[in-house]
């Protein structure tokens, strides 16, 4: 049976969910035939979404386990390595991006570190946390052989601006390969000119020194890898024995300076006793002399005195006062008959002298 070819290339298509004829047939399709669409399922763009949303959170996992970026806190600097190649730029604190695999970049601190350099003394996890680390206490040799223990503490911080070549140079254990062998060598050397018992008299002498030298030996490394804060010396711990020995030395030195304490409390009484007895003294010849100026003053008054008054005497002054010393003299022999007169040589005014006894005796006689 005959078969319509155009019925036949229909339903072909309505299978197949095409609307054009198959390739090679150059006949025109009947103008009655309408044009469908492919018959495309339901949940395809459904599908697409999900598979889209899937491909981005493969991506973003994989970016966040490659973590390409690291972000830099203040007290920190970068260092990007490239290929096992260190940058000589560190890298300021912000968020910084690298290609995995091929760059890397350390983070390293920059703070203030410190390292306590004790026998006992543990700073824990926090203290590490913080930048404080422990090193066993440095024994030393002092100048004549005994064995001394040194505590200290250092503080110092790495430099930021030559940071990359002192971790290439050092590695990120550059504390052990620097600061610990150089404050060791430099204790050893200046806590070894001493002798033990002399450590704990001139403890301030040698913590300078130590000091000083520690810096000298930071400031030969090149590029200046470590800044250094401060260094404490902590304690000495001396041998039993020097102990004791230092301890009766302290008490004979105590036990002298009670008695010259003594000895100079004493002479200090006798000078001030002798200083009371001199000043006494010297009070003494002052007044005394002054006494004597003072007689010397009053008899020299008297005797200018008696000078003037001998030079102003004339004889006819003299024979003045006589007629009034006779005149006094008439007066008395008027009052007291009894009177008794007594010339002077010489021509002098007479005195005149009561002598009440005498007139005693005389009634006395009268009366027998």
């Amino acid at each position: 049976m005959p078969i319509d070819l155009n019925e036949h290339l229909k339903r072909k298509n309505q299978q197949l969910g095409k609307d054009e004829p198959p390739k090679g047939n150059d006949e025109k399709p009947n103008r009655n035939t309408r044009f469908r669409p492919p018959n495309i399922p339901q949940n395809f763009f459904t599908n697409k979404k999900i598979s889209t949303l899937i491909g981005v959170i493969v991506i973003v996992v994989i970016i966040l386990l490659a973590k390409p970026f690291v972000v830099i806190n203040s007290g920190e600097v970068g260092i990007k390595v490239t290929a096992g190649k260190y940058d000589n730029t560190p890298l300021q604190p912000g968020i910084h991006f690298f290609v995995p695999i091929i760059q890397d970049i350390i983070v390293v601190d920059t703070r203030v570190r410190t390292i306590n350099f004790s026998r006992t003394e543990d700073m824990g996890v926090v203290g590490k946390n913080q930048g404080i680390f422990r090193n066993d206490a440095i024994n030393v040799m002092d100048s004549r052989g005994l064995t001394v223990s040194i505590e200290l503490t250092v503080q110092y911080r790495l430099n930021p601006q030559t940071a990359p070549q002192t971790i290439a140079t050092y590695g990120l254990s550059w504390e052990q390969k620097i600061i610990n062998p150089v404050v060791r060598d430099v204790v050893r050397s200046v806590v070894g000119r001493y002798p033990a018992e002399d450590l704990p008299t001139k403890r301030n002498e040698i913590a300078t020194l130590i000091s000083s030298d520690i810096s000298k030996e930071m400031s030969k490394f090149p590029n200046s890898p470590v800044e250094l804060s401060s260094v404490q010396l902590r304690e000495i711990v001396l041998p039993q024995n020097i102990k004791e020995q230092i301890e009766k030395v302290q008490i004979a030195r105590q036990e002298s300076e009670r008695v010259r304490y003594e000895v100079e409390r004493s002479k200090q009484e006798a000078e001030k006793v002798a200083a009371l007895a001199k000043g006494e003294a010297d009070a003494n010849r002052i007044k005394a002399k002054g006494v004597a100026d003072a007689i010397v003053i009053e008899a020299k008054a008297k005797s200018e005195a008696n000078k003037s008054i001998g030079q102003s005497l004339t004889d006819k002054l003299l024979q003045l006062r006589q007629i009034e010393t006779q005149s006094k003299f008439n007066e008395a022999l008027k009052e007291n008959k009894d009177a008794q007169i007594f010339l002077t040589p010489g021509g002098a005014v007479p005195n005149i002298w009561v002598d009440s006894k005498s007139k005693q005796k005389s009634t006395s006689a009268n009366g027998k």
